[in-house]
């Protein structure tokens, strides 16, 4: 790592991009992060040592991801303790899979290059601006993706370095012609049916119950007819975005919010520079003499730099601001436009310096942001307002616990009522995480379900929130017969259904298959209907399941068999026909290559747990999991 940085170091360009890396970091946090540590760590791999930092890096980066993907869900998931102790877990796991990977491609000889790995990341196309590689821009996605340009960087030289070794893995794995064709024939065999469907509503509809029948099913299936814990709540819900509207702003205020933060509305000072990057401080004092002679700047620069970056625009180097400019640029000390500086000695040489332009700061005037002016301040005295009658709410709902008609008189809006309900089925409104955890830990609810004391104010995102108070309860418990009857009666004749549908399709069944399939059938009111083609992508898995465990008929002689379909219906299945499955030429290369794709995946896999089950690994102390 230090000897990346010692080379990083040797390029004008390349200190430039880093002041800009460091930037980032300072910006979103992780400069503490490279300034602080532990001397303990994560885990040894074969002696190699994955550092508690590394974990926690990788931890947050994860966590930043995930974060964009899901959005708020996210919350939810990191309120859950266990969730994110196991998302810790598979992290380290995926350091641990990175160091076996690494240390067998080392033993293989397998390596990868600084310059390859610049160019891989060149070449990634959401880090390009038409078709050019955009700095910016990868710097912005790197940082999003909770990445650090050197930890980016590591993780491209690992994904190149897999590529080869997954390329070996295709290369030394190939699939024989034969085992294709059986493989295709197999996967994509096609069977001529016949059905005949015993009709289970129709049976359903004749069924008749007793009572007996219906109390004994209910007795024996009680824990079918759960009623889930209920409750009715009233609530005061206030939100600081709504009280927006009610926040008067004179032109005064945006005035003086103005003036207080003209740096947020401008851009600062930028200089565009060019250098010529030279080895000794000869060869930059004869460059300098070439110059003061008349000498084309840019011409010298493509001619003499070092830089091999720079010199191929003439020197240029592009905008700058004051926080991304180069220490050996600002003590050039160059004031004019198109000044050249002497000889400037650097860690990188010795250079020389051109002042090509200045783009003064510019502050936007009032009236270019004077709507966003108006809505910032707006927001802000919105949140304050809020935040003044949360505590007020908060204050009239403790003192007076017995109703919410206090904090209703502070917050000067009637409490809403709702009906029953329960965790399944949250009213919207009061669909979040604390508010729910709230209504049903029991703190609310008073004995024998009567009502409790008010909630304290319950803050959601958003700037909103919500006092509670439980208004109605109903614990968790079996439903009376006479309440679940009705289902009761349905769930008896459709069981009852099924039973006579199973008997009556088994002596089918038996009839076809000794040859008196006619006469049971039509007696039976059935036959079956006309030839469907089969294959295992067909919709209905249960039935395609029993369709392609029937054996292959004789020519002019169907085999039979039974199933159930989706709806629980009956069927009878005759198989008139089995053709293998083919493919054109060229679908076969595809399907080969997507078979070899397969192989070389349980490949991988495999060795990756045959690396670890060879490994010697530990874990840190912070890490070991209880037994």
């Amino acid at each position: 790592m230090m000897d990346n940085l010692r080379a990083a170091a040797n390029n004008i360009v390349l200190k430039i991009i880093l002041a800009l890396i460091i930037l980032s970091f300072i910006l979103t946090g992780v400069g503490g992060y490279l300034t602080g540590g532990s001397g303990d760590y994560a885990a040894k791999v074969n002696g190699q040592v994955i550092e508690r930092a590394q974990l926690e890096q990788a931890f947050q980066s994860e966590r930043s991801r995930m974060q964009q993907q899901l959005g708020d869900q996210f919350s939810v998931l990191a309120g859950n303790e266990g969730y994110m102790q196991q998302m810790r877990q598979q992290v380290l796991s995926q350091l641990i899979d990175r160091v076996l990977l690494d240390q067998y491609a080392k033993k293989l000889g397998l390596n990868v290059s600084d310059d390859q790995v610049k160019d891989a990341i060149r070449k990634e196309a959401y880090f390009q601006t038409d078709g050019q590689f955009d700095n910016a821009k990868y710097l912005d996605l790197i940082t999003r993706m909770g990445y650090s340009a050197d930890n980016y960087a590591q993780s491209m030289r690992q994904q190149l370095i897999n590529q080869q070794m997954l390329q070996g893995f295709g290369d030394s794995g190939f699939v024989l012609p034969s085992e294709s064709q059986a493989m295709a024939a197999l996967m994509l065999q096609e069977r001529d049916v016949r059905l005949a469907t015993i009709n289970l509503q129709a049976l359903q509809a004749k069924q008749t119950v007793s009572d007996d029948e219906l109390k004994a099913y209910y007795e024996q299936n009680k824990s079918s007819f759960i009623a889930p814990e209920q409750v009715k709540v009233s609530y005061i819900a206030l939100d600081a975005a709504a009280m927006q509207d009610n926040v008067a702003v004179t032109e005064a205020d945006i005035s003086a919010y103005y003036d207080q933060h003209q740096s947020s509305y401008g851009q600062p000072e930028r200089r565009n520079y060019s250098v010529i990057q030279l080895k000794t401080e000869a060869d930059a004092n004869a460059v300098l003499a070439e110059l003061k002679n008349g000498a084309d700047f840019a011409t010298l620069a493509q001619e003499k730099s070092t830089d091999i970056i720079s010199r191929r625009n003439g020197g240029e180097l592009g905008w700058m601001e004051p926080e991304t400019t180069a220490d050996e640029l600002k003590q050039a000390n160059l004031t004019e436009i198109g000044q050249v500086s002497g000889v400037v000695k650097s860690s990188v040489g010795y250079l020389i310096v051109r002042l090509n332009d200045i783009k003064p700061a510019l502050v936007k005037p009032l009236s270019e942001v004077h709507e966003a002016i108006t809505k910032t301040v707006k927001q802000e005295r919105a949140v304050d307002a809020y935040y003044a009658l949360q505590q007020k709410v908060s204050e009239a709902a403790t003192s007076d616990n017995e109703s919410l008609a206090s904090a209703e008189e502070a917050a000067g809006i009637k409490a809403v009522q709702t009906d029953w309900f329960t965790r399944d089925n949250i009213p919207a409104t009061l669909d979040f995480k604390p508010v729910i955890q709230s209504i049903f830990d029991g703190s609310l609810i008073g004995e024998n379900g009567a009502p409790g004391s008010n909630s304290d104010v319950i803050t959601v995102d958003g700037d909103r929130a919500f006092v509670i108070r439980v208004t109605g309860h109903q614990p968790e418990g079996i439903e009376p017969f006479d309440k679940v009857k009705d289902r009761v009666i349905e769930m008896v004749k459709r069981n009852k259904a099924v039973q006579e549908a199973k008997l009556q399709g088994e002596k089918l069944l038996v009839a076809l298959k000794q040859g008196n399939g006619d006469e049971a059938m039509a007696a039976a009111g059935l036959s079956f209907g006309s030839v469907e083609k089969m294959t295992r992508a067909s919709e209905d898995s249960q039935l395609v399941e029993a369709v392609f465990s029937l054996p292959h008929p004789q020519e002019g002689k169907p085999v039979y068999g039974m199933a159930q379909d989706r709806q629980d219906n009956v069927v009878l299945i005759a198989l008139d026909m089995v053709r293998p499955g083919t493919l054109p030429a060229d679908e076969m290369k595809t399907f080969i290559s997507k078979m070899e794709e397969s192989m070389t995946g349980i490949a991988f896999d495999a060795l990756l747990s045959n690396l670890r089950k060879e490994a010697k690994i530990t874990m840190g102390a912070a890490e070991q999991q209880p037994q």
